[in-house]
């Protein structure tokens, strides 16, 4: 599988801007690859102003991602502020081409920045399929909390296997705290022996903090395949699932963990 992560600066609160710079930026890739991480509150920047900038289901930025997804031919993963039944959410979507979608709601609000008070905590992890990949995709402060991500054996046609192959994270992380941010996503690789995609922005937000960027992509052991530090990159990489499966052969530890019961 191909995968993109792009890296952007954002326009601070401007959904329209920051869409039509999103679509410049990825027109080369039509036909080029099989899957776009776009960064954490890709249309708005980390803004808590929910009342004013939370969009539908139906809104402009859900049509966006289905018009991105069926010309690129691929789908594009990020995450924006989402209204749905009278309450905020911090909404991850999975849009692929045709329309088809799958959405998370970030579990761990940020309460450094006053998340909780703006936006309602997701309950329920996703794992969702593409292209013959198992897929966890998860936002931001999510990393810290190892247990969330733990890639725990399930039973797949008759067989305990892996929940996933590829874990994603989209990112407004900031630069004063870039090491926990690289430090985190290798973790994450190596304790749950998958890819992991890390797509973070680069610039400064509305709120003066920096962002340096720091989005890359690792491998099952830990070695970074590709990152990109300090300014917009579109960075593109081509995953093997046979390689990442004989890995796991070779070295079983996922068989040996601990398995936790989420309340």
């Amino acid at each position: 599988m191909r995968l993109t992560i792009l890296q952007s600066t954002l326009a601070w609160e401007n959904p329209a801007a920051n869409r039509e710079k999103l679509t410049q930026q990825l027109v080369p890739l039509s036909g080029q690859t099989d899957l776009v991480l776009l960064p954490e509150m890709f249309t708005t920047g980390f803004s808590m102003n929910a009342a004013a900038l939370a969009e539908p289901m139906d809104g402009p930025t859900m049509q966006w991602l289905r018009q991105t997804a069926d010309e690129m031919g691929a789908a594009v993963a990020g995450s924006f502020m989402c209204e749905d039944s009278g309450r905020f959410f911090n909404r991850l979507v999975f849009m692929r081409p045709g329309g088809a979608f799958d959405f998370y709601d970030k579990k761990h609000l940020f309460s450094l920045a006053g998340e909780p008070n703006y936006f309602t905590a997701g309950k329920k992890r996703l794992t969702l399929e593409w292209r013959g990949w198992r897929i966890c995709p998860l936002i931001c402060y999510d990393l810290r909390f190892p247990v969330w991500s733990r890639n725990a054996p399930g039973s797949f046609a008759g067989r305990m296997e892996p929940l996933y192959d590829l874990l994603l994270y989209v990112a407004n992380w900031p630069a004063r705290r870039a090491h926990h941010w690289r430090s985190l996503l290798t973790a994450r690789a190596i304790e749950n022996q998958a890819f992991v995609a890390g797509a973070n922005i680069v610039g400064t937000d509305g709120n003066g903090l920096d962002y340096a960027g720091d989005s890359a992509l690792i491998d099952y052991s830990g070695a970074i395949i590709c990152e990109q530090n300090g300014q917009e990159a579109l960075l593109t990489a081509e995953l093997s699932l046979e390689n990442l499966r004989q890995y796991r052969l070779q070295l079983p530890f996922l068989q040996d963990g601990d398995v936790f019961h989420f309340r």
